[in-house]
């Protein structure tokens, strides 16, 4: 009988996107330097999709761009977002076009589900909840990360990473019995362990947005 040697299929992965809101190279290397300066292991080796929405300019230098990040160790999957022109030119550097993954108005949006692992997220794991809340009964141990598009609730310590709101979600939070963790994101605003303990967050905690800021009220567990 014989069996294909490869085959197409249909998956869901977790990307990080950075966006581009000036095209001043001086100044992003600076920013991106600093940035990586502060979680130098947070993106270093994960796939990154380009933002350049922000970016109107025909003639913005995406292969310079390009040769910046890849010269930190970020891996460049693709870019969204972008001007016909700058599609062009991310198709020559053999750069994928992704299409946003915004909602539109027009379509109903699915009901949220809940995971529920019963066990402790040991280092290397990586759990996903995609659609819905993430709910731990366990700890989360260092190196392992949990992520959710909608909120995560950890029944034991934080280690490790969290990263809720996956989706673009402002309103999730991150709810832990005691946090020590590596690092925590919430929609993309991330605190590393310093943050979390200039904030005092190092029992009970729910961890929320308040506008574009990170937040932490402590809990009485």
């Amino acid at each position: 009988m014989y069996t294909p040697s490869l085959e197409l299929k249909g998956a869901s992965f977790t990307l990080s996107v950075l966006h581009i809101k000036h095209q001043d190279m001086e100044r992003l290397t600076a920013e991106l330097d600093n940035k990586l300066a502060i979680a130098p292991q947070f993106f270093i080796g994960a796939p990154l999709v380009i933002n350049i929405e922000l970016i109107k300019d025909p003639l913005f230098d995406l292969a310079t761009l390009k040769t910046l990040l890849t010269s930190r160790q970020l891996v460049i999957v693709g870019i969204t977002e972008a001007i016909p022109e700058l599609m062009l030119q991310a198709k020559l550097l053999g750069l994928a076009v992704i299409k946003s993954g915004k909602q539109s108005q027009h379509h109903p949006q699915l009901p949220k589900t809940t995971k529920i692992i019963q066990q402790t997220i040991r280092s290397g794991q990586q759990i996903y909840a995609k659609g819905g809340d993430l709910i731990i009964i366990g700890a989360v141990g260092n190196g392992a990360e949990v992520i959710a598009d909608g909120s995560i609730h950890v029944y034991g310590t934080l280690r490790g990473k969290a990263m809720a709101g996956a989706a673009g979600d402002k309103h999730a939070v991150i709810i832990a019995k005691k946090v020590e963790a590596e690092l925590v994101s919430i929609a993309g605003q991330y605190w590393l362990t310093e943050n979390l303990q200039q904030n005092g967050t190092t029992q009970g905690a729910c961890i929320r947005l308040d506008g574009h800021i990170l937040t932490a009220d402590n809990l009485s567990l």
